[in-house]
């Protein structure tokens, strides 16, 4: 697990989209790239949109599979994760639509679209980095404390932790979705690359636990610890409970010099 310290939340956007980059320029017959929603991605997406529009960043051989997405929102709703995702990259940038998958909360026969979802995604060849956010109460996507470490995308229910902390974006905890489709923890653990992000004091205790604690389902996030390759990119206060702060703060300096050699 690598992790990053920058200074603030645009530091961190800017060393996240730094990532990204990188790696999708490792990949020239296409890359696939996994996203999350919520606030604290939405800095490296506009970054992303930045150095697409200043820099010519090319995103015609990216295909994209989001985490999760409600259920019982249509994809027109000002709150899906299909408008979010529109908003906040897909419109800014030069993707083919037909390369964007985000899990359709409206389908019929809810269980059946999980399989297919996870088909896609292996029909695609695998995600190649996965952008992820850490909730709360720890959990990734939206496997909420006690999912299975193995588990695959399916349908999950909210817990009432979660249900409040959206309820910010509707106008009543009434209309908040209880249920959403999400890419399992063992799904999220097939990608090459994972890309966690997190800021703000708020997410301090949870993301030392998930970093530097036991590895366990109450915090799903900690799997990632198991991961061949994490990368944990976050901004000093998300930081500040890290018992090995300085530690990781001197392996990236040597990294930098190292690259620099």
């Amino acid at each position: 697990m690598q992790v990053f310290i920058k200074k603030d939340y645009e530091e961190m956007s800017q060393k996240a989209a730094e990532i990204v980059v990188e790696e999708m320029g490792r990949k020239k017959d296409g890359f696939v790239l996994g996203l999350a929603t919520g606030s604290t991605p939405v800095g490296l997406y506009k970054e992303l949109i930045r150095m697409h529009k200043d820099e010519g960043l090319d995103f015609s051989r990216v295909t994209t599979f989001n985490l999760d997405e409600y259920c019982s929102l249509a994809p027109d709703h000002p709150q899906s994760y299909h408008y979010f995702m529109d908003d906040n990259l897909f419109n800014h940038i030069n993707i083919d639509k037909k390369n964007v998958h985000v899990p359709d909360g409206m389908a019929k026969d809810l269980e059946a679209h999980c399989r297919e979802y996870e088909k896609m995604i292996r029909d695609a060849g695998g995600i190649d980095l996965q952008v992820l956010g850490i909730g709360g109460d720890g959990h990734i996507a939206f496997n909420e404390p006690g999912s299975s470490l193995g588990s695959r995308t399916r349908v999950k229910t909210l817990t009432e932790e979660t249900i409040k902390d959206n309820a910010r974006f509707f106008k009543n905890i009434d209309e908040v979705p209880k249920y959403a489709i999400t890419m399992g923890v063992g799904s999220v653990m097939e990608a090459k690359i994972c890309l966690l992000l997190a800021n703000g004091a708020k997410k301090a205790e949870v993301l030392a636990k998930a970093v530097e604690g036991p590895i366990t389902a109450e915090i799903t996030a900690s799997v990632l610890q198991m991961h061949p390759n994490t990368m944990v990119v976050m901004d000093e206060a998300a930081g500040a409970k890290l018992k090995r702060k300085d530690y990781y703060k001197h392996v990236e300096k040597m990294t930098d010099a190292l690259k620099k050699k």
